[in-house]
Order: C-alpha cells, then structure tokens, then sequence
C-alpha cells in the first residue's frame, strides 16, 4: 500500500508537501519551497481552519515559512486558493486564465449550494457528501496580484522555481511548479493518484500532453493535486486512463449513445481501486462536447446530478 500520511513531509532540499488524505472531493495537496530564509507556497486549502493548521505546520518546519514571499495557485478551483487571504502580503500568482476563471467560482456559490441542500434531493445529498465538511463562511476571496501565460521563473533564495501553464486541461489554467534542484514537481490537479480526474475543461488530449510534459522533467518527486506523493508512475496512470476513457467514449459518441449511457457504460475494472469513480460522467461529457465541437460551457448542475445518479448505482 502507499504511504499516504497525513500532513506536512520533507521531501529534502528545502521542499515540502502538505497532504490531506483521503485525497476526495476539496482535500487537496500543497508545497512549500524554502532557500535562504525565503520561500514559496505551492495553492491555499479548501477553507480558512484547514490553511492555518497547514501554515502552522509550516512555520514549525521552516522559519521561512513565517513570512511567505510569493503564492502559486496551480488553477481556480477553491480547494487551490481559498486560503488566499491567510498569507498577508505575499505575491500570489496565477496562469491569466486560472486568475479570470477565480472570478465566477466564489465561496458564496458553494455555500449557497449547500444551504439549499435539503431541498435538493439525491443531488443535495450528494453536495453534502463532497462539500460539508468544509467552512465556506467568512472567506474573502483574495486574487493574483500576477497573472502570466505560457512560462514564467521566480528565484527562492538559491532555487530556481519553475511556473509551466500547461492548460486547459483539468481546467482552464493549470500551471505545474517544477523545482529541478530538488527534482521534484507539483502538480495541481493535473494528476489525481488513486483517484478518477476530474476534466472541467479539457481537452483530453491537452491533459494527456500535460503528462507527457511531466514526464519530460523526470522529476524523482511528484506532487500531485490530490492523492499520495508519486513519481513517473503516477503519471502514466493518469495518462493511461484519460486515454482510455477518450477511445471508449469516442466509439460510444459514434456509436450514437448518449454521454451519461456511455459514462455509465465504460468498464473501469483496472480503475476499481480508485476513489470518486462517478467523475467519468464528467470526463465523457467534456469529450462529448469536443467531438461535436461544442463550445458550451459544461452545466455543473445537471453533471453534478449525474454523479449522483451513477454513485448511487
């Protein structure tokens, strides 16, 4: 089995990564990176009482942790970046995409989702499932004060730090944090281990290059957005399944079946040990939505309501 503890690990040469098991829905990684008294931190979490409890970590590690000079959000998703508002005074930056996307993704939406719950029925509940542990209230969303587009380097003390955007994939912005002193990368939810990705956005074969890019850093170390710490295998995992669920919905589109039949349909069987396996409802219908040449943007309620749906099956 993987060790997958919980909490702050030196992965040695002034980087760290912050791990929430079980790795499901908003229990997201982050990394610190820390160089002659600077550092850098790698995404906030999900909510305010889990960031503290991370940068309290983090400044018993590290004494640079005290004062973080600049934050990396690796996208827009709120598990990435509501913690914002804790690290006063720090750079916060973002790829220009992830940075605009924050924007229609606030904490007001999701805690209005969950106080409508009961009235929700099977979706509701399954809202609460995924999203009521955490504390929505009271966040003040806090944005980029640096957006950039393609590459972009920040020096940390004596380390070089490397801020590659390679979205759209999992969503419209990803940027993964390579630190090749210490040949390790962070990756956002690029990766997901042990766990079904989620596509938002896409397109597949974006992501699937996204992995290839991974891999060309061969980096020893691997971060990923959710999940225990990997290396080049975790990222041929996650290459393998999005091209497997691309050829399988791909014939199932053809074929003229419609995407919650094929979602439902497609045999997971070499993925039965990975968690949240109701998100390929959302991976075929953004790989729908490509095949037709769909620009739509994706209907979170109806999809949320089809996970629910198939999880309950």
């Amino acid at each position: 089995m993987t060790s997958y503890p919980r909490g702050l690990q030196d992965l040695g040469g002034g980087c760290y990564a912050y791990l929430q098991p079980d790795g499901g829905w908003g229990l997201s990684n982050a990394g610190l990176v820390v160089s002659e008294g600077e550092s850098l931190l790698v995404d906030t979490l999900f909510d305010l009482p889990r960031t503290r409890d991370m940068l309290a970590a983090m400044r018993r590690a590290e004494p640079a942790a005290a004062r973080i000079g600049t934050v990396v959000n690796t996208h827009h998703n709120g598990d990435h970046c509501f913690g914002n508002e804790l690290v006063e005074g720090a750079e916060l930056i973002a790829s220009t995409a992830a940075a605009a996307a924050m924007r229609g993704e606030p904490p007001s939406l999701l805690l209005g989702y969950l106080r409508a719950a009961p009235q929700l029925g099977e979706v509701g509940a399954y809202l609460v499932r995924c999203f009521g542990g955490f504390a929505f209230e009271g966040i003040r969303q806090v944005f980029p004060t640096l957006t950039f587009d393609g590459r972009l380097e920040r020096a940390v003390g004596a380390r070089v730090v490397e801020l590659i955007e390679v979205g759209p994939a999992h969503t419209a912005g990803d940027v993964i944090v390579h630190v090749p002193a210490c040949r390790t990368v962070f990756t956002g939810d690029v990766l997901f281990v042990d766990a079904h990705p989620i596509m938002w956005a896409g397109p597949v074969g974006t992501w699937i290059a996204a992995c290839e890019r991974i891999l060309a850093l061969d980096a020893e170390t691997v971060v990923p957005g959710h999940g225990p710490i990997t290396d080049a295998r975790g990222v041929r995992a996650v290459r393998d399944y999005l091209a497997y669920v691309r050829d399988e919905a791909t014939r199932r589109y053809h074929a003229g079946m419609p995407a919650f039949e094929a979602a439902a349909d497609i045999a997971l069987t070499d993925y039965a040990s990975w968690g949240d396996a109701e998100r390929i409802v959302v991976n075929v219908a953004a790989i729908y939505r490509e095949l037709a040449g769909d620009p739509t943007p994706p209907d979170l309620a109806g999809l949320f309501g089809q996970m629910a749906r198939l999880a309950r099956r």
